[in-house]
C-alpha cells in the first residue's frame, strides 16, 4: 500500500493497532514510526478512552523530532489532559501564612493571583499564582501536608530586576545575578521569608513569550540523583534531556520532561542539600500513571478519584520523599 503523509500514515497504524488488528508491516512504515510501534502495542490496553488521542499526540511529536524538524509548540499539540492555562509542572507550596506568601509572589515575581479558596479562619485551602507562562500553587500547611522548604528555578526576562524586587519585599540575598554560572545564564539566588530558595535566571538568547522556556521549573537536589532518571521514566513516562554528568557519573544537572512539562534535578552537595517537595503534574491518564508509579517503587498516598474541581486526581510519594499530585483534566465540575 502506498504511503501517505506522516499524519495519515500514523492514523492508519494507530487505528489498526487499537482495534487489535495487525497493523501494516513495519516495512510499509517510515523508520521512525516502525521503531515506535512496538511501544505503542505494549501500551494499547491502557484503560481510558482518551488513550488513542494521547498516544497519537506523543507519537506525532516523537516522529517529528526523529525526522529532524523542531517539535510543534505546546499550544499547537494535543494537551486535552491538562487544565487550560496550566502548562508546567507546578511546585505546590504549603507554608505558614499562605496569604502573605501570595503577596510575596505577586510583588517579587510580578505574579497574578488566579484562584484563592479561603477557609473560614482566613487561611488558604488552595491558591494559584501565574508567573510568566507558568503556574505556582500554594496553601496553608496542615498536619497531613506540613510545610517543606522547596527550590524553584525562575527563568525571567531580566534576572537583575526580578532579584532586586524580591529583596525589596523581604527575600534574603544569597548571591546577586552574574554571568559566571556554568550554564551561561545570568543567574542569581535568593531565599524568601518562608524558607524557600529561588534560582533567578535569564537564559542566553532569551525570547519573551509563551512559546519560550517555561518560567517556573521545580528544582530537586537529590541524593543519588542518577536514580531519579530511570524512576521518572518508568513511573511517570518521563524523558530526560540535557543530562550533564561528571566523569565519575554524578548528575550535575538534568531536565526531565513529563507530558510536555519539565522539572530539573542535580546531585545534592554543599549547601544544596536534599529537600522533599510537593509537585503537581498533569498526565494523560492518572489511573495508568498511578499504577505504573507504584509498580516502579513509588508509595501510593491517595488512589485515583474524580475531584469536584474537574480532575481525575491521585497522589504518590517517590523514593526520594517528594510528593507528586497526579491529575488528568476531565472538564469543569466532573464528579
Amino acid at each position: 500500500m502506498p504511503k501517505g503523509s506522516p499524519g495519515v500514515e500514523l492514523d492508519r497504524a494507530v487505528d489498526a493497532m487499537l482495534v487489535a488488528l495487525q497493523p501494516e508491516p513495519e516495512t510499509n512504515l517510515s523508520p521512525a514510526l516502525a521503531q515506535l510501534m512496538p511501544i505503542a502495542r505494549a501500551l494499547r490496553d491502557l484503560p481510558r478512552p482518551d488513550f488513542k488521542a494521547a498516544l497519537k499526540s506523543d507519537l506525532q511529536r516523537r516522529t517529528t523530532m526523529n525526522e529532524g524538524t523542531a517539535p510543534a509548540p505546546e499550544s499547537s499539540r494535543t494537551a486535552h489532559f491538562r487544565r487550560p492555562n496550566f502548562p508546567n509542572i507546578a511546585p505546590y507550596f504549603l507554608v505558614k501564612g499562605a496569604p502573605q506568601f501570595v503577596d510575596f509572589l505577586v510583588a517579587a515575581f510580578e505574579g497574578t493571583e488566579r484562584i484563592r479558596v479561603p477557609r473560614p479562619d482566613g487561611s488558604i485551602m488552595h491558591a494559584e499564582v501565574a508567573i510568566g507562562n507558568s503556574v505556582i500553587e500554594l496553601g496553608d500547611a496542615n498536619e497531613q501536608y506540613p510545610s517543606r522548604p522547596m527550590t524553584t528555578h525562575l527563568y525571567v526576562p531580566d534576572a537583575d530586576a526580578t532579584y532586586a524586587r524580591a529583596l525589596e519585599v523581604g527575600a534574603t540575598p544569597v548571591h546577586a545575578p552574574t554571568d559566571e554560572h556554568p550554564s551561561g545564564d545570568r543567574w542569581g539566588e535568593a531565599k524568601d521569608p518562608f524558607g524557600n530558595t529561588w534560582y533567578i535566571a535569564t537564559r542566553k538568547g532569551w525570547v519573551a513569550g509563551p512559546e519560550g522556556v517555561l518560567t517556573v521549573q521545580p528544582y530537586l537536589h537529590l541524593r543519588n540523583a542518577h536514580d531519579m532518571i530511570p524512576f521518572a521514566e518508568a513511573a511517570l513516562g518521563a524523558h530526560a534531556t540535557g543530562v550533564h554528568k561528571s566523569p565519575d557519573g554524578i548528575v550535575r544537572h538534568a531536565t526531565i520532561e513529563i507530558a510536555g512539562a519539565t522539572f530539573e534535578i542535580d546531585e545534592a552537595q554543599g549547601k544544596a542539600q536534599p529537600t522533599q517537595s510537593y509537585l503537581h503534574v498533569y498526565v494523560p491518564d492518572t489511573d495508568a500513571v498511578y499504577a505504573q508509579a507504584v509498580s516502579a517503587g513509588a508509595t501510593g498516598v491517595n488512589p485515583p478519584q474524580n475531584a469536584p474541581y474537574g480532575d481525575r486526581a491521585a497522589a504518590i510519594q517517590d523514593p526520594f520523599g517528594n510528593t507528586w499530585f497526579l491529575a488528568t483534566y476531565l472538564g469543569p465540575s466532573q464528579t
